[in-house]
């Protein structure tokens, strides 16, 4: 390759990396900007919606919610108890037989004196897009409160929005998060736009459960 070709080539390159660049920042800042007005630091602060829906998070091997998880489900049970939501959708990965993120948060809820026919169970909620989809599709949801971390609560209000959901996202930070958090989501927000423009399909439908009827496990 000539000296002239190198030159093109690291000319055209370092367009690509630009536009790459410019499109990565101008899709986080989107989605930012247009969800911060919903997006709520107090629970005493959110509008009353139908369902809290908790996004799935990391569980233990013998079913133990991690700290982020946790933290997620004290604050929907908070936002029930205050009478902001009449329900509570738990919507996280049970893709294999040893790995299931929502009958132990079920349990948690049940020990915090949740009543059984306001727990509803997602078993189907491989990622965030899939959670909002099914809530819409499957469980009927029309409103929402998302209780989740900072750093995830643009993306989750972003799609669920875009789907047609009035939605809300409720800070639920208590300790530490790890900037990485943040790091990812800087191209979970591509994703994101990728799944609402092609319109995809969660890899699971199947028949409704109405949020507003008993509660029924999938």
């Amino acid at each position: 390759m000539s000296f002239i070709t190198w030159k093109n080539f690291f000319i055209v390159l370092s367009i690509g990396f630009l536009w790459l660049g410019t499109f990565i920042l101008a899709t986080n800042l989107s989605i930012y900007l247009s969800t911060k007005q919903y997006i709520f630091d107090e629970s005493s602060a959110a509008p009353v919606a139908q369902t809290v829906l908790i996004p799935g998070a990391a569980v233990s091997a013998d079913g133990e919610l991690t700290p982020i998880f946790i933290d997620r489900v004290d604050l929907a049970i908070e936002l029930y108890e205050a009478k902001k939501v009449t329900k509570i959708l738990v919507s996280g990965d049970n893709s294999t037989l040893s790995y299931n993120e929502v009958s132990p948060v079920r349990t948690y809820l049940l020990n915090s004196d949740i009543p059984e026919a306001d727990i509803f169970l997602d078993h189907a909620g491989f990622d965030t897009y899939s959670s909002m989809y099914r809530a819409r599709d499957i469980f009927g949801v029309t409103s929402v409160l998302i209780s989740t971390q900072e750093f995830h609560l643009p993306r989750a209000v972003f799609i669920a929005r875009k789907l047609g959901l009035e939605a809300y996202g409720v800070n639920a930070d208590v300790g530490y998060i790890f900037k990485r958090n943040y790091i990812r989501e800087l191209l979970a927000n591509e994703k994101a736009i990728i799944d609402l423009f092609w319109n995809r399909k969660p890899k699971f439908l199947g028949e409704q459960i109405l949020i507003d009827g008993p509660a029924q496990e999938l």
